[in-house]
């Protein structure tokens, strides 16, 4: 792919306009850069973001150039109701985060990941599942991201998609690099104004000049009956199901939303997803819509690759002008979620493979994690160009993630709200789910006769867990029992006996169910329970744990008999935390 027969921007214009996008964004990360950067303002900004800030980099964290891509790309295969099955469902997913996050900072209020929280809650072993699962996520989220910005950049200009990608990562690398979590979120800021601002003049235009509604009467004929009908059972099952299910393993498991829920200030959690849930909605179901355009068109994208579509329909319809801030557009979107991925990845390093697990807590040198940090934003950066030259499916990557995600949600919840539940059953419970969700998802079992209908019931039981789950965050565990068990009900006489032939949604909801009913049955018969205080004095600041340990070192404040809480056992054979907290 060299871009040269679809460019239309010269090579000092791009340059020009990275070097604008990128050049500002690096300046005002050097606004808030500090000579004596803080190790925890790295990772959480403090624990005290405001609303706006806290809005703004929620929403452009959810919205990158994968959604907008893949939004498109359901609207282009699955007709009009695709990109409302995807901005829709996104949308209220992270609507969902907040009563869940709400507990969560509740029991940890300054932890930076959720994986540590897992340490103090269940031990070694839980913690380092949580974050491996973050790292191999974030690295496919920036990897995605890269490919996005690679795309764009070959088709709109004479540069190759190596290049692009190149010069996307060292752009998003440059302003994040110094200040981390900060940088972040302030340019995020910036960056969503900027693309509410683009995606309201420019899908509008793309509209218009495209002969609207006109085309969408003319162009009939273009699609299926499937495509063609609102609500659609094949845009439903393949897309709508499978992403809902998907999305909310995104907001439970991921890291970059676990970052942003521990920095905003606790009391601003609420109105924060909720605005998020507005603005996420309203511009990828937007951007959606010109997949839908493209198919009532007849736009075949270059090479049948879905990813050119959009940059394709920005090219064959917009001006100059408005074609560069369309090229801001996409370059804002996947710059703040690609900023989010380093920093998540370099605050999983940071915690819980340096500050936990090499050195321990009170041990851990804020300057040296600082170091670890940056150094992990280098590797990973480094990683994603490398893995982005595979140009694989962004749409099959994003669900693939939150599918295997879904192994890990109810654990994960269950570890925040019941006492019974230990690492054995954590750990225990995920591994089984993957074991169960890989064969499904890519057929390596045939899916006839018995094993079909075991994965169909499955299934059925992972549709009650994910809709137990949303109303349990809502309402309470007896509403979430009840809709639980009626989704289970009402569902079974239709799935079971062809749930299967759906592999992408059969694998999610069996991620679901398996890792529900293991984590269940572990833990339902224990006596022990846990006391969840002990979680917030096990978490905390680095900063304040490494002035303190200094401080008892030299004899300074400390109380005779005085020391950490005794951390938690682990699963080689260590104290479970219920009895370490008694």
């Amino acid at each position: 792919m060299d871009g040269t027969e679809t460019a239309q921007f010269g090579a000092l214009a791009v340059v020009g306009l990275l070097v604008l996008f990128y050049g500002g964004t690096f300046l005002i990360s050097t606004r808030i850069g500090k000579k004596d950067e803080n190790a925890d303002g790295y990772m959480t900004g403090g624990n005290n973001i405001g609303f706006g800030i806290s809005a703004a980099s929620m929403t452009a964290t959810w919205i990158w150039a994968s959604s907008m891509y893949a939004s498109a790309t359901s609207g282009y295969t699955y007709g009009i109701s695709g990109p409302i099955h995807y901005g829709l469902w996104g949308a209220l997913m992270i609507l969902f985060i907040y009563p869940f996050g709400k507990r969560i900072r509740a029991v940890a209020p300054r932890a930076h990941t959720l994986a540590e929280v897992m340490f103090a809650r269940h031990g070694r072993s839980s913690q380092l599942m949580l974050a491996g699962s973050n790292i191999v996520g974030s690295l496919i989220s920036l990897m995605s991201n890269f490919i996005a910005g690679g795309v764009l950049i070959s088709l709109l200009s004479p540069f190759t998609f190596t290049q692009g990608v190149f010069a996307v990562a060292a752009g998003v690398l440059l302003y994040t690099l110094w200040s981390g979590f900060r940088a972040s979120v302030l340019t995020d800021f910036v960056q969503v104004v900027a693309m509410l601002g683009a995606v309201a003049v420019i899908v509008p235009f793309i509209f218009f000049a495209a002969d609207f509604p006109a085309a969408f009467e003319s162009g009939a004929h273009h699609l299926t009956a499937q495509q063609g009908n609102f609500f659609s059972s094949d845009a439903f099952m393949q897309q709508g199901a499978p992403y809902i299910a998907a999305v909310l393993a995104y907001a439970i498991g991921n890291q970059t939303i676990a970052q942003r829920l521990f920095a905003v200030k606790e009391s601003l959690i609420k109105p924060t997803f909720i605005t998020a849930t507005v603005g996420y909605g309203a511009m990828v179901i937007g951007v959606g819509m010109l997949g839908v355009l493209a198919l009532y068109l007849g736009f075949e994208p270059t090479g049948g690759d879905l990813n050119n579509l959009i940059p394709e329909m920005a090219a064959e319809y917009l001006p100059p002008v408005l074609l560069a801030l369309f090229f801001i557009m996409i370059v804002g979107a996947l710059s703040s979620t690609a900023d989010s991925d380093l920093a998540a990845l370099s605050s999983i390093v940071m915690t819980d493979v340096y500050g936990q697990n090499m050195t321990g807590k009170e041990k851990a040198n804020p300057k040296t994690m600082l170091l670890i940090g940056r150094l992990t934003m280098v590797v990973a950066t480094a990683a994603a160009v490398a893995f982005a030259s595979l140009q694989l499916s962004i749409l099959d990557l994003l669900v693939f993630v939150g599918a295997l995600w879904g192994a890990l949600v109810f654990p994960v919840l269950a570890s925040f709200y019941w006492e019974k539940v230990t690492n054995k059953a954590f750990t225990t419970s995920v591994l089984v789910a993957l074991a169960v969700f890989l064969p499904v998802r890519f057929s390596w079992i045939p899916v006839d006769g018995v094993f079909g209908v075991v994965v169909d019931v499955l299934s059925v039981a992972g549709v009650g867990v994910v809709l137990g789950l949303m109303a349990f965050g809502f309402f309470g565990l007896k509403p979430a029992k009840v809709i639980g068990v009626v989704a289970v009900v009402a569902s079974a006489p239709f799935a079971i006996g062809s749930l299967h032939e759906y592999a992408t949604l059969c694998g999610s909801l069996v991620a679901y169910s398996v890792s529900t009913l293991v984590c269940w049955a572990m833990s339902a018969r224990r006596d022990e329970r846990f006391d969840f205080a002990v979680i917030a004095e096990r978490t905390g600041d680095f900063d304040d744990a490494a002035g303190a340990s200094a401080a008892e070192a030299d004899g300074v404040g400390a109380e005779p008999g005085s020391g950490p809480p005794h951390p938690p056992g682990d699963s080689d054979g260590g104290r479970e935390p219920a009895e370490t907290a008694k």
